[in-house]
């Protein structure tokens, strides 16, 4: 059963909405959120003089996960189950990438370290991403997740996800007495999510690479804290694919959110991805263009089967309800 819970990110939107939902479960004792920055809007509340602060039952403590600090707050809280949430997915304009892979890579070294010397914890999830698969030409038309990519990921978010993978399937082993579940989101979408992804469709005019239509899959906010919230309270061990039903083409998503789109060739692309993100805009990473190159999809049905259960959204569903909550629909002719 499980009774005390760490959850990490609870400053991001996601990550506090897991932390919410698991606090409302009357079979879990204690949840504490950890992270960098106390959370400044709901699910969580604000901070109490001494750092901690709750929503309900939900406690934050500010810790930095690339400290030993938190092998004590895993210690002294008795944990059982870690729900690890805090892989940042874009370097901040202030912090930049040096500091992104520390937090991704040394943090859950940190945080898998505390965990193999617990004699606490019994169930471990971890949040990746299915970029851990790259974008290639050369790809098969979907991944499940025993395939091996063509052109695995070199740079950035999905870099420091592979390494991430590889960390966690080395503690599995070291700890066959502990459930391990890796979980591969396709990109989150939603009316609370901001990511790059969201980013980019909310902008007036889409660039696109000249000559590429790409398959995009999607995962509704809802349907990602679920399948956590699962992951959390039940033993489903092994890595598994996150994904709405379906896929939609980017040509298909400009549409849909009643945009321009502006093809480019690929070297225009990237230029202009540097110029927005220095300015701030829109992260367009050499990742997110060899995405929008050549896309990428994915199987969900282990997860389902495992479950017994499949994501309420599909795809094109939880790009409409990302459009609809912004107020942006197809309104070209």
């Amino acid at each position: 059963m499980t009774r005390t819970v760490l959850v990490t990110g609870v400053s991001r939107h996601i990550g506090a909405r897991v932390a919410s939902v698991l606090a409302t479960d009357p079979d879990i004792s204690r949840v504490i959120g950890v992270d960098t920055v106390p959370p400044s809007s709901p699910p969580l509340p604000s901070l109490t003089r001494d750092g901690g602060g709750s929503l309900g039952r939900t406690e934050f403590v500010r810790v930095d996960l690339r400290s030993p600090d938190i092998a004590q707050v895993i210690a002294a809280a008795d944990i059982d189950t870690v729900v690890h949430m805090s892989l940042v997915s874009a370097p901040s304009r202030s912090t930049g990438r040096a500091l992104m892979k520390e937090h991704n890579v040394i943090g859950t070294m940190q945080l898998l370290g505390a965990c193999q010397r617990s004699a606490t914890v019994r169930r471990v999830v971890v949040r990746s991403t299915t970029a851990v698969y790259g974008s290639s030409p050369k790809d098969p038309a979907v991944f499940d997740e025993d395939v091996e990519p063509h052109d695995g990921p070199g740079h950035g978010y999905a870099k420091d996800a592979a390494e991430v993978e590889g960390y966690v399937r080395g503690f599995a082993r070291r700890r066959p007495d502990v459930t391990v579940s890796m979980l591969r989101f396709a990109n989150f979408m939603g009316p609370g999510v901001d990511s790059p992804v969201t980013r980019y469709f909310a902008q007036p005019v889409l660039p696109t690479v000249f000559g590429f239509d790409p398959r995009l899959q999607f995962i509704h906010e809802d349907d990602a804290v679920e399948v956590l919230r699962r992951m959390a309270t039940e033993d489903h061990p092994g890595t598994y694919n996150v994904a709405g039903a379906g896929v939609l083409l980017l040509s298909q998503c400009v549409r849909r959110a009643g945009r321009f789109s502006l093809p480019l060739p690929s070297p225009a692309f990237r230029v202009l991805g540097e110029m927005a993100r220095s300015a701030g805009l829109v992260e367009f990473s050499p990742e997110q263009l060899r995405l929008m190159s050549h896309g990428r999809a994915v199987d969900p049905a282990k997860l389902a089967a495992e479950l017994g259960w499949k994501p309420k959204f599909t795809t094109a569903a939880a790009f409409d309800d990302f459009l609809h909550s912004r107020g942006l629909g197809a309104v070209l002719t």
